[in-house]
């Protein structure tokens, strides 16, 4: 789908290729062109009227910064891995590419991306006149930071949460939600900080762009991105370690409870081994044991069975094994 954003408009305009003339052109007015899962019908017509070859969805997944970060025809191609379904059980990143050419802004990308919607309808309410594809470009790019920002401080109060709950919890409860749910906030902690270091690079190379460099106001504003952007990923590096060190507490009082238990039931053993080897000593009835004629024999090997008992239990109590 192709939605084309023109300055001063109230709304985007929805391309149907097939309706579009054979040698159409992007209109002057043109600030924003947004390829959301694009045909390539759709990209045969786009690089057409640009007069670029744009990168395919393989492309785009490319990790090596040449595939990512270049320069052709005039253009500036920038592509980032952005982090979507930020709110699902499995979030995940998604490669975006943005492409400034002739001062209009071309954004490619096959997933949805909240970051792109709140932008749009920032855009629609100020307008976007001046500054055209390079201000466009930066715009979007603090959509995103904001969004990854509300990402991570969401975050935060989770592990904040998470970590009242495990220090807090009374003895014997489950800690099972307390990890998965600590599992998923390093998870989407991790992917947003792969998303930021992807958009720093982005940001650096973006100040090439012949848009962003020929305008002091975009200079600055890129700047100002990329202190943002440097201040979100140590944050998020910062969570991470707050996170292992939850985990390596929950788990450690895992090992606790789990080491009161064994000893419990160490001390329960030893205290009942030795009235279980009375109790079978005169459980055997052999014929010639003369503790069987006694008139007190049975009285005895109880005294006998409660004392070999309660002696290792007040010794090991005074030992402060339990």
């Amino acid at each position: 789908m192709l939605n084309l954003l023109r300055r001063g408009a109230s709304a985007f305009e929805t391309l149907d290729v097939a309706s579009l003339p054979a040698a159409w052109r992007l209109p002057a007015d043109a600030v924003w062109l947004d390829m959301a899962s694009p045909t390539r019908d759709e990209e045969l017509v786009v690089e057409q009227a640009l007069g670029l070859d744009l990168p395919t969805i393989e492309e785009m997944a490319a990790i090596e910064p040449s595939s990512r970060l270049y320069q052709e025809n005039g253009a500036t191609f920038m592509t980032a891995s952005l982090l979507i379904r930020s709110t699902d059980s499995h979030p995940a990143l998604s490669p975006v590419t943005f492409v400034l050419s002739d001062q209009r802004l071309v954004t490619i990308r096959y997933e949805a991306v909240k970051a792109f919607g709140n932008f749009a309808q920032r855009a629609l309410a100020t307008g976007v006149d001046a500054g055209a594809g390079g201000e466009a470009l930066l715009g979007l790019l603090d959509a995103v930071v904001e969004r990854l920002a509300e990402v991570l401080e969401m975050g935060s109060d989770q592990v904040q949460a998470s970590s009242n709950a495990i220090f807090d919890r009374p003895r014997g409860a489950a800690f099972e939600p307390l990890l998965t749910s600590l599992a998923r906030v390093q998870s989407r902690a991790a992917l947003a900080r792969t998303s930021l270091v992807s958009l720093g690079r982005l940001a650096s190379f973006a100040a090439l762009a012949s848009e962003i460099r020929e305008q002091p106001a975009c200079q600055a504003h890129l700047t100002s991105l990329q202190h943002d952007i440097q201040s979100l990923t140590d944050h998020s590096g910062y969570q991470a370690s707050h996170i292992s060190f939850l985990l390596d507490a929950a788990l450690g009082l895992i090992n606790i409870e789990q080491n009161v238990t064994m000893k419990f039931l160490a001390v329960v053993t030893v205290i009942l081994m030795p009235p279980t080897l009375v109790g079978a000593i005169y459980g055997m009835n052999f014929e010639h044991m003369p503790e069987l004629k006694w008139a007190f024999g049975y009285p005895f090997a109880l005294i006998v069975m409660a004392v070999s008992a309660v002696g290792p239990f007040l010794w090991m109590r005074k030992r402060g094994w339990f």
